[in-house]
Formats: structure tokens, sequence, C-alpha cells
């Protein structure tokens, strides 16, 4: 524990306040203006992907400069003007532009912060480091959907001109967390030497990179191509419970199991990073990966019996919130183990570039199949797909 990484965990923490603020109510509020799941389902995909392909530039960048704290600070301040364009929203476009523009500064912004906090810690607690770092992070992702569930059950009751009312409210509160985000970032983060490297060349570097790395890549993306955003997670939720209880209120509730969610990764963070420090990184990465195999059988298994169960998906949502935990903490600490010093930002950029174009292919299909044809094929598609990439993961652990 520095100052450093407990800076970088609270600027997390209020970044997630931010836009997982917006997650969470962004199924419902498509809802009410009537956007159908399959372009959720684009939406979504096409943000991961604009964030992937950013994430490997912003990481060559970095490395190529030496420069990484101001890109991280212009990243987390793109997040609430992103927020500020869904809620003035009418329609999908806009809401995409937004969702794009949160989504370029997250990918700004997530391996810079990551090599900073990888460079401020021993590569022995780098696991514990980055399982606090998630756990922080995910604290907001806990704290903004829980309030913002609440403040849409509240302003149910008020004067609105329309349906979509009380979700603008909730999405221009959510404003204020991110402006702090970069106040936050900037006042407590120190950056760890860093020096520039000018002569990096950008397709000679990826080239370069080690062989094992790119067979990790490999089943990271293979994986990836089912491993569909969570918003839909949100949305199977409420479908399952509109039903018998009506959109508001099975949006709300699905809200909850979302932060739900949230809070089984804020307590298996921490110590799915002690773990993988004893035992090793990528085994446990392996058994992550297994639990979302689980999450996307399950889900399927719910339409296909149309489960209103809500314990029954609150189980759903537990075993979701432990893949995720793992994923996150341990993905770019396994990236650190295999990449030389020099390129790790760019590696760690290219890590995140590959999951989010197999993300947005993941959720656009998850999004179109469902809507063409049915859920339970969307999500027994993607499970196929999140096992073959844990057997791929396992060869590289061979």
């Amino acid at each position: 524990m520095n100052r450093t990484v407990a800076g970088a965990a609270i600027t997390s923490a209020l970044g997630d306040f931010c836009y997982e603020t917006t997650t969470v109510i962004l199924p419902g509020f498509l809802a009410v203006l009537g956007i159908p799941a399959a372009a959720l389902g684009l939406i979504e995909g096409i943000a991961d992907a604009v964030a992937s392909f950013t994430k490997m530039v912003s990481g060559y960048i970095a490395d190529k400069l030496g420069h990484r704290k101001l890109l991280v600070l212009a990243g987390y301040g793109l997040t609430p003007l992103g927020q500020a364009l869904i809620a003035l929203a009418v329609g999908w476009p806009l809401i995409l532009l937004g969702r794009m523009v949160s989504w370029f500064g997250k990918g700004l912004r997530g391996p810079l912060r990551d090599a900073i906090v990888i460079q401020a810690v021993s590569p022995e607690t780098r696991g514990r480091a980055f399982g606090f770092h998630r756990a922080a992070d995910t604290v907001g992702a806990v704290l903004g959907p829980l309030l913002g569930v609440t403040l849409l059950g509240l302003a149910q009751g008020w004067h609105w001109s329309d349906d979509a009312g009380p979700f603008r409210f909730v999405l221009w509160l959510s404003l204020i967390p991110g402006v702090l985000a970069v106040i936050a970032f900037l006042t407590l983060v120190q950056d760890p030497q860093h020096s520039p490297n000018p002569a990096l060349k950008f397709f000679g570097s990826l080239r370069g990179l080690p062989s094992r790395f790119k067979r990790y890549l490999g089943a990271v993306g293979l994986f990836g191509v089912g491993d569909f955003s969570h918003a839909l997670l949100i949305l199977a939720a409420t479908t399952l419970l509109t039903p018998s209880m009506g959109v508001v209120q099975a949006a709300q509730l699905a809200g909850l199991l979302y932060v739900w969610r949230n809070v089984v990764q804020v307590a298996a963070s921490w110590p799915v990073g002690w773990l993988a420090d004893r035992v090793g990184h990528l085994p446990v990465l392996v058994a992550g990966y297994s639990l979302g195999i689980t999450t996307a059988a399950l889900t399927a298994l719910a339409f296909w019996w149309d489960i209103d169960s809500v314990p029954l998906l609150a189980g759903i949502f537990l075993i979701a919130g432990l893949y995720v935990a793992v994923q996150e903490a341990l993905e770019s600490t396994v990236t650190a183990e295999m990449v030389q010093a020099d390129t790790m930002t760019m590696s760690i950029g290219a890590l995140g570039t590959v999951n989010g174009a197999a993300k947005f292919l993941s959720s656009a299909s998850v999004g179109v199949v469902w809507t063409a044809v049915s859920p339970v094929l969307a999500f027994a598609l993607v499970a196929g797909f999140m096992l073959a990439g844990t057997f791929a993961l396992l060869r590289v652990r061979a």
C-alpha cells in the first residue's frame, strides 16, 4: 500500500460510481424510450470496441513519450461528458455517442493507470495491489448503482413530462463523482519514473512481443467473444421479471441484482489477488474463466425455463461477480509476467484491444441473436466461446 495505489483506487471508485450508475439504469432507460435489445447490444459492443482500440494506441504513445498522468486525467474527464450526452438523448444515436465518448476515455486511461500501479509495487505483491485496486474500483460500482436505483425509485413519485424523466435525473447527478475522480487522480497519484522510448515502433513492437504472450492474447480473445457486456445480464433479469412485476419495478430489481454482483466482486477481489500471489496468477485466471462459462450457461437456462425467481437470478449474478473479480484482477498481472518492462504499457493496451474487440462481437451478437432468434440461443452461443477460450488458456499454461 502506498500513495499511488491508494490514489488510483480512490479515483477508480469515483469513476466507477459515475459510469456504473449509467450501466445499471441504461437498460430501463432504453426500455422506456422503446429501443430494442439489439440496439443495446450494438451500443455496448461499439463502445467496448472504441475503448479497446484506444487502449493499445494510448499504451504505445505512453511508452514512446514517457507521459502517462496527463492522458489518464483526460480519460477520466471524458466520462462525465459522455454521461451528459446520454442524459440529453431521446433516441439511440445520442446514447451511442455518449457511450462511445465515455468508453474512449476509459480506453485512454485504463492501461496507463494499470502500468502506473504495477510500477508502484513489487512483483511479489502485484496480485494483492490489483486486488485492492479492483475492490476499491468496485466499491464505486456498488454505491453508484445502489444510489441510482434508490433515486430512481424516489423520483417515480415526482411529476415528469414523460417516463424517461427519472432516468435523466439520475444521469445528471452521476456527473458529480466523475468530476471528483479527475481531481483525485490529479492530487493523489504520483507516476513512477518512466523513461521515454522515442525509437519505439508500433508495428515492430507488436511483432516483437513474446510468442507465449501472443498465444495468451489469442486465448483471452476467444474467451472474450463470449464475454458479453453485463448490461445485457441486467436486461435479461429485467425481461424475466417484467411479466410479474412491470417494467419499472423489474428494472429497479435488476439494478439491485447488478449491485449484488458488484458487492461479490468487492468481497472477492483482494482474496483472489492474495491467492494468485501464492499459487500463480494464470491457474487462478483459468478458474475464473470457468465461472464465466457457468454464468452464460445458467442465463440461457433461466430463459429456457422462464425463471422469475429473484434468489435464483441472484445466484447467477453472484457467479458473475466472482468471475469478473478474477478476470479484472489478474489479466493485467499475467501480462506483466510475460513481457518486458519497456513495452508493458503497450502490452496491457494490446490486452485491452483484444478484449474490447472480442466483447464487441459478443455484445452485438447476443443482442442480435436475442432479438432475431431467442435469448436461449444467444447465451448458449457465448457460453461455447467462453469454453473454447478456457481450453486455449489451459494450453498457454502448459
